[in-house]
């Protein structure tokens, strides 16, 4: 049978449309990843897509929600943020001004991230950040 088996785990999480849910969200991020080195860095996008979702989509009204899903193999951590969509214009990174106090949450985890997808439209997106562990004796991703 363990030739079937895979190193491969899953979690996922439905969050309800409202800002308290990203709190939630990093927690329980944080609590499946402790003591992994990229648990800071997984934490800090979960909190940057799930807002992001919130802003900028359907998932951010009153019966909105967005999935998060993270997925764990030995050395890899993908972080999956699934909105509601609600918006035609297409993603992406926007160059904040030095004194704007929004704008950089993409750009965030373009940095932090080894590996980021964008899938989907304006009836929703599902955005992946892939954040790879460093070699042994590293402490940070």
């Amino acid at each position: 049978m363990d030739e079937y088996m895979s190193a491969l785990r899953v979690w996922g999480l439905m969050c309800p449309g409202s800002r308290e849910e990203v709190t939630r969200a990093r927690r329980w991020t944080r609590d499946i990843l402790s003591n992994h080195p990229c648990a800071d860095d997984a934490e800090l996008i979960v909190s940057e897509l799930g807002s992001n979702a919130l802003t900028h989509t359907a998932s951010g009204t009153a019966y909105g929600t967005f999935q998060l899903t993270l997925s764990l193999s030995p050395r890899t951590v993908a972080i999956s943020v699934t909105d509601e969509g609600g918006h035609p214009e297409e993603v992406s990174p926007m160059e904040a001004d030095a004194d704007d106090t929004h704008g950089r949450g993409l750009t965030i985890v373009m940095a932090l991230a080894r590996r980021l997808d964008i899938t989907g439209g304006q009836y929703g997106r599902t955005v992946t950040a892939q954040l790879v562990a460093p070699e042994t004796g590293a402490t940070t991703c």
